[in-house]
C-alpha cells in the first residue's frame, strides 16, 4: 500500500485538520467531526444536512456552502457517522425553519439519521424531515443496503434542493422536491480496479487485470456481473442500457448527465466516456441539456466510472443553474 498518510487510524482526523486550514469559508467541529458552512445556522432558512463515510471526496464536505448543504457529518472510511454526530449537526444548523436530512441509502446511514432526528427533536424541538436517495439500478438489497443504493444522483438532489432552500422554501416543499429529483434519477457504475482501504492495507476485492465489474457500489460492493475488459464504447453501453431500461428519459426539457470518476480515472478517460454515453443517449432520443464530468463521488483509489441521468423540467433546470459556492461545485457567484 502506497498512500500519503501518517497512521491509518488518524487519517480522517488529520484530513479534517487540513480541510479546516484550506477552507476558511467552512467551520469544523473536530471533536464531533462535523463540517459546517461558516454562517450556519442561517436564520429563517431550512438547514440541509448530509454525510456518510469518508473516502468519497469531494463528497460529502465538498458540497457545503451557499446554494447547497449547510453541514455534513464525517464517518470513518466507508463507515457511517454515529447518531450523536448527526443530532449535534441537526441542532446547530436549525435556523428556525427546520432541518432536512438528505440520506444516501446505506443501512447504517439510514438507521443513524433516523436516531439522530429523534434525538434532535427530543432535545430542542427541531423539526426534521428525511429523504433517502436510492438511484442505483445495478442491484436491489446489496451488502450495504435494503433496496437500491444511493450514488451519484445525490449531487443533483443536493444542488437542486440547496438552491431552493436559498429561496426560502419550506421544509415540506424541500422534502417533496428532493423526492422528485431522486425519483427522476437513475445511476449505474463500473470498476476497472478495486480500492484499498487504508486500515486494511490491501485491495478490497480481487479483480484480474483482464476483467471489469459492472454495477459496482461506491464502497466496492459487487455489481451485476464480472466481464472481460472491453473497449470504452462497449462499457458505455453496459452502463447506459440498464439506466434507460429502468426509466423513460425522453421528452420533457432534457436531462442532466453526470459522468463520475471513482478516484483513479483521469479526466482524459472520463471525457472519452462522456462522448460514448452522449452518442448512445442521442440514438435513444434522450437530450442532455446539462453535464457534469469529473471525480465527485469517489471510492478512494478505485479506477472506474459511473453515469447518473436526471430528468429535468424548467424548474429543475433553473435550480441546477442557480448560483452555488462550495469547494466541489462553484458557479454563478
Amino acid at each position: 500500500m502506497k498512500k500519503l498518510l501518517n497512521d491509518p487510524a488518524d487519517l480522517v482526523a488529520e484530513s479534517l485538520r487540513g480541510l479546516d486550514r484550506a477552507h476558511p469559508e467552512l467551520r469544523v467541529d473536530h471533536e464531533n467531526r462535523i463540517i459546517y458552512r461558516a454562517d450556519a445556522p442561517v436564520s429563517g432558512k431550512v438547514g440541509l444536512l448530509s454525510g456518510g463515510g469518508s473516502g468519497h471526496e469531494p463528497a460529502h464536505a465538498g458540497f457545503i456552502g451557499p446554494g447547497m448543504l449547510d453541514a455534513v457529518c464525517a464517518g470513518e472510511v466507508f463507515t457511517s457517522p454515529v447518531p450523536d454526530q448527526m443530532a449535534e449537526a441537526t441542532k446547530k444548523i436549525d435556523g428556525g425553519a427546520g432541518v432536512l436530512h438528505l440520506v444516501w441509502n446505506y443501512t447504517g446511514d439510514v438507521m443513524n439519521f433516523d436516531m439522530a432526528a429523534e434525538l434532535a427533536a427530543a432535545e430542542t424541538d427541531t423539526t426534521v424531515e428525511a429523504v433517502v436517495m436510492n438511484d442505483d439500478v445495478a442491484v436491489e438489497d446489496s451488502l450495504f443496503t435494503a433496496g437500491r443504493r444511493g450514488t451519484g444522483a445525490a449531487i443533483a438532489v443536493e444542488k437542486i434542493v440547496g438552491a431552493a432552500a436559498e429561496q426560502g422554501r419550506s421544509l415540506s416543499e424541500l422534502a417533496d422536491l428532493a423526492r422528485r429529483v431522486n425519483d427522476n434519477s437513475r445511476s449505474m457504475g463500473m470498476a476497472l480496479t478495486s480500492c484499498t482501504v487504508p486500515a486494511k492495507g490491501s485491495p478490497t476485492f480481487d479483480l484480474p487485470d483482464d476483467e471489469i465489474e459492472i454495477g459496482i457500489g461506491i464502497h466496492g460492493e459487487p455489481g451485476r456481473r464480472r466481464v472481460p475488459l472491453a473497449p470504452a464504447r462497449e462499457i458505455a453501453q453496459m452502463l447506459v442500457d440498464p439506466v434507460l431500461a429502468d426509466r423513460d428519459f425522453t421528452g420533457g426539457d432534457g436531462v442532466l448527465v453526470f459522468v463520475n470518476g471513482t478516484g483513479a480515472t483521469p479526466l482524459l478517460e472520463l471525457y472519452l466516456m462522456y462522448g460514448e454515453i452522449a452518442a448512445l443517449l442521442e440514438k435513444a432520443g434522450v437530450v442532455p441539456v446539462r453535464t457534469l464530468v469529473g471525480p465527485y463521488v469517489t471510492s478512494l483509489d478505485m479506477a472506474g466510472c459511473s453515469v447518473s441521468i436526471t430528468q429535468l423540467d424548467d424548474e429543475l433546470l433553473r435550480l441546477w443553474d442557480a448560483p452555488v459556492a462550495t469547494s466541489g461545485l462553484r458557479w454563478g457567484m
